[in-house]
């Protein structure tokens, strides 16, 4: 299948998930009274926060057919280092600057390992994903450092106004216009959609791919690091098993909207839409008080769903392909 072929496939699963979205809306707010309130908007927006900042740098972590599950650990070691460091004495804006290095550094460290020492990087960040939520225990233990600046733990959970928009709704769109951007309209997306497709003839082609899946790496790791600070407002605590699960949701979403999982593949607005949609569906579940189990079961089919229907189609037109050739 040609890479234009394969382009209008996934062009055409972002847009039925664009759609599936709509439906769910639609189908929710006739089903459930309570759910296009203010208060539930403006809660399905605030619990996808960590998810969308996190799934931004996934995207091209994924594209370049990469992983990383130590997302979440990273996030808590940050917010375990945010506290710390504000009980300890420092200023509020020198602990966030500090749970962001954090977060920077265990980024460069993961990428360091798959790409200079040649690791996998599913078995490298299998056992960061300990290590990390291993050093934020042992920074933190079994306490918890809740007493913040009120405008910062404000900032994490309230609206603008009057309105349903949640504080950090312009923190995201920010970062999602300009990972939006450097995915879709500059040389480092162009570089990063190569390399997944084939890092052989990315080299080739002179692209650096070892530095640049550093660099990719790092990103995902600065913006756990900030999620891990929104996190840690948005809940008005700092403590070790901050975020515990949200690897998966991240990943999750991210096939869910459209990036593959073998790399090379992925649109930023897929993963908007793949996070929307996982978050509604969750909120719309819970309002009709259906079982946590089986809200997890809905999830775990829309991600198998994301994963083989590409795949099917893929197959079906090379059938067809094959049969027209034939004939």
């Amino acid at each position: 299948m040609s890479e234009k072929n394969t382009f209008k496939v996934r062009k055409s699963w972002d847009t039925a998930i664009l759609a599936l979205l709509f439906s769910v809306w639609v189908l929710a707010s006739m089903t459930t009274d309570n759910f296009l309130s203010s208060i539930n908007v403006s809660q399905i927006f605030s619990n996808s926060s960590e998810i969308l900042i996190m799934g931004f740098a996934m995207v091209f972590l994924i594209i370049t057919g990469e992983i990383d599950l130590s997302i979440a650990s990273i996030l808590a070691l940050s917010s375990a280092m945010l506290g710390y460091s504000y009980a300890a004495g420092a200023p509020i804006w020198l602990a966030i600057l500090i749970a962001m290095a954090v977060g920077t550094a265990c980024g460069f460290v993961n990428g360091f390992l798959v790409t200079k020492l040649g690791l996998g990087s599913l078995a490298v960040t299998i056992g960061a994903l300990a290590l990390y939520r291993g050093i934020a225990n042992g920074i933190l233990g079994t306490e918890t450092v809740n007493e913040f600046p009120e405008f910062w733990t404000t900032w994490g959970f309230d609206t603008i106004g009057t309105t349903f928009i949640p504080q950090t709704l312009p923190v995201i769109i920010i970062f999602g216009l300009f990972f939006g951007l450097l995915l879709h309209n500059t040389a480092f997306g162009r570089r990063t959609l190569a390399i997944g497709q084939s890092p052989e003839a990315a080299r080739f082609a002179g692209i650096n791919v070892v530095r640049h899946k550093i660099i990719v790496f790092t990103f995902t790791g600065f913006m756990s690091g900030v999620a891990g600070v929104i996190y840690t407002f948005r809940f008005s605590t700092a403590q070790a098993d901050n975020g515990i699960g949200l690897e998966l949701l991240v990943i999750s979403a991210c096939l869910l909207g459209g990036v593959s999982i073998f790399g090379g593949i992925g649109t930023m607005w897929g993963v908007v839409a793949g996070v929307l949609l996982a978050s509604s569906v969750e909120s719309w579940l819970t309002l009709q008080e259906i079982n946590a189990q089986w809200r997890t079961i809905v999830t775990g089919i829309l991600l198998l769903i994301s994963v083989a229907a590409p795949v099917m189609v893929d197959k079906y037109k090379r059938a067809r392909a094959t049969s027209a050739n034939k004939a």
